[in-house]
This record gives C-alpha cells, sequence and structure tokens, in this order.
C-alpha cells in the first residue's frame, strides 16, 4: 500500500464518499425525507465515516489516525444499523437494504485493512505523507 499525499488519494475515503453519496440518495424519498431524526442521524453517521478519515489524516500521526479510522469504522456499522430501522419502517425494500448494508460493511473493511497497514507500518507521523 503507498503512502498517501491527500486524504483524497485514500481507497478507504473514496469508499465512504461513495456510501455517503448513495446513503443522501437513499434517505431522499418521499416517506423518509419526511422522518427528520432518522433520515439527519443517517447521513450524519454516513458523513462521520469519510470525515475522519480525512480528519485523522490531517493529524499527521499514525496513532491519531489509527484513533480516526476506529471511529470511521464504527460510524460505517452504525450506518447498517440505521438502515435496519429504514427497512422496519418500510423506507427502504430489502434490496436496497441488501445493497447499502454491504456497501457499509465493505467500507469498514476497507477501513480495517487500512488500520492493520498503519499498525505494522513504520511511516509514523509527518512521513505518511512523502516528500
Amino acid at each position: 500500500m503507498p503512502t498517501f499525499r491527500r486524504f483524497e488519494d485514500i481507497e478507504a475515503w473514496k469508499r465512504a464518499r461513495e456510501l455517503a453519496r448513495d446513503i443522501y440518495e437513499t434517505s431522499s424519498g418521499s416517506r423518509f425525507a419526511k422522518d427528520f431524526a432518522l433520515r439527519d442521524q443517517f447521513r450524519r453517521a454516513a458523513i462521520s465515516v469519510m470525515a475522519n478519515i480525512a480528519e485523522g489524516f490531517g493529524r499527521g500521526s499514525s496513532r491519531e489516525f489509527l484513533q480516526f479510522l476506529a471511529v470511521a469504522k464504527g460510524s460505517a456499522e452504525e450506518v447498517v444499523s440505521h438502515l435496519y430501522v429504514a427497512l422496519d419502517r418500510a423506507y427502504i425494500t430489502e434490496e436496497t437494504f441488501e445493497r447499502l448494508a454491504a456497501q457499509a460493511r465493505e467500507v469498514g473493511r476497507v477501513v480495517g485493512g487500512l488500520m492493520a497497514y498503519l499498525q505494522r507500518s513504520e511511516l509514523k507521523g509527518s512521513r505518511l505523507r512523502p516528500g
């Protein structure tokens, strides 16, 4: 796995961005959109995944990056939990649930892979970004 110059280069962030886009699209449906509490929390969880990857990268140390990645991974699971509520309220179909849950879990796996890489790596601090 290469080092990163910008958070936008990180595959986990790219996938989290796609997830956030899909969550926004899904939660814009008429019945779902009217459930303001669930819709907003659902969107915040999706945003949290990509935001924590970016913020952790910006901190400059692998230790802090790992902490933010752990939060991002947890937020990906939170998305899945919210999907269950949306399914139970019939805001989404079983097919949509399966697709988005698989997507969120894949983002979590990619984040976990990045975490494992950082734990094994000798990259520390500003060396996360090559000169």
